[in-house]
């Protein structure tokens, strides 16, 4: 199956609805939902709550089951123009065996949510064909740590800007380049845990002749090796046209202790070690993962990496007018 969407939801018109569903982690606190629903409202636009919004068992929202027909009901509803996920945390890959994907691709909308989202924007793309957004759910908007850049970038996105340049962090413009040349090809990816977790399944991720993005956040640089060699031993990587790597939040070792094994590679060390061999263009440092900014980010359409200009730009348009 090719890594190229096929299917492009609408740009969000103004005053449309956001259709939200909750298929991973529930919200620790109702507020988190209202603050992300009123941040909505206060821009003129309508948000539409699933049934199971408040639903709790343990660490996920609800039955799976349930999620899953709260995702689907999203994308049926006339009136949804975007699908947002409530927020991420863990559990969307439980709903992935129980969706009706055929339902999904007749009823094309924008799709947006990151981190744990990852298993529900591989299994879409490759399911449904659907170009996707990774971005802050409703509970990051209306958190008053989401700053202000990510809020514009997700506006201008869904509001039909979805090419161009990738924007580099505000606060800290530095990208560096691992490794050196030019690839276009679709963009897929997303968390690195939850790539890792397709491997093996039905919806294993098809990163051959695509440009692989990947981010994380608390993972000690041992982890990271190990995914990155499991990656490379499963001949995932052999194919892929380009790899960029957004932020690895707080994975390098002080954030992990202080011991002597712990400090025997920095992030840039393990990256290097991994991704520099397999001689296609790397980047490294965008703002895109679980860091202070986040740059939405459409999946599943062709984008240029440009090691040398240190630049990732998107070259198909991720929504139809």
């Amino acid at each position: 199956m090719p890594i190229h969407a096929t299917r492009f939801g609408k740009a969000l018109p103004p005053g449309g609805t956001i259709g939200v569903p909750a298929p991973a982690s529930p919200a620790h606190n109702r507020s988190e939902v209202l603050r992300g629903a009123e941040w909505w409202e206060a821009r003129g636009y309508r948000v539409k709550l699933s049934e199971g919004i408040y639903a709790r068992d343990d660490w996920v929202a609800g039955d799976a089951g349930d999620r899953a027909r709260d995702l689907e009901a999203m994308f049926a509803d006339p009136e949804v123009d975007v699908v947002q996920c409530a927020g991420g945390g863990y559990g969307s890959a439980q709903l992935i065996p129980q969706l009706d994907f055929d339902l999904i691709a007749d009823n094309a909308k924008p799709f947006v949510g990151f981190s744990d989202i990852t298993a529900l924007h591989v299994a879409i793309r490759q399911r449904a064909g659907l170009a996707t957004f990774y971005a802050n759910g409703l509970t990051g908007v209306g958190d008053k740590e989401t700053t202000d850049f990510s809020k514009a970038r997700l506006l201008s996105v869904l509001g039909g800007e979805t090419t161009g340049e990738v924007p580099r962090d505000p606060d800290d413009p530095y990208v560096r380049a691992l490794s050196g040349g030019t690839a276009t090809a679709p963009l897929v990816g997303g968390c690195l845990w939850l790539l890792m977790q397709t491997l093996a399944t039905p919806w294993e991720v098809e990163l051959d002749g695509g440009i692989l993005f990947f981010e994380d956040t608390d993972l000690p640089t041992w982890y990271l090796d190990g995914a990155l060699v499991q990656l490379t031993q499963a001949g995932k990587l052999a194919g892929v046209a380009g790899v960029v790597v957004g932020e690895m939040w707080k994975c390098d070792w002080p954030e992990h202790g202080s011991n002597d094994f712990a400090r025997t590679k920095s992030v840039e060390d393990v990256l290097e070690q991994r991704l520099q061999p397999l001689g296609v263009p790397v980047l490294y440092g965008l703002p895109l993962g679980h860091g202070k900014h986040l740059a939405t980010l459409p999946l599943g359409v062709t984008a240029t990496l440009d090691a040398d200009r240190r630049t990732l730009t998107i070259d198909e348009p991720a929504l139809r007018a």
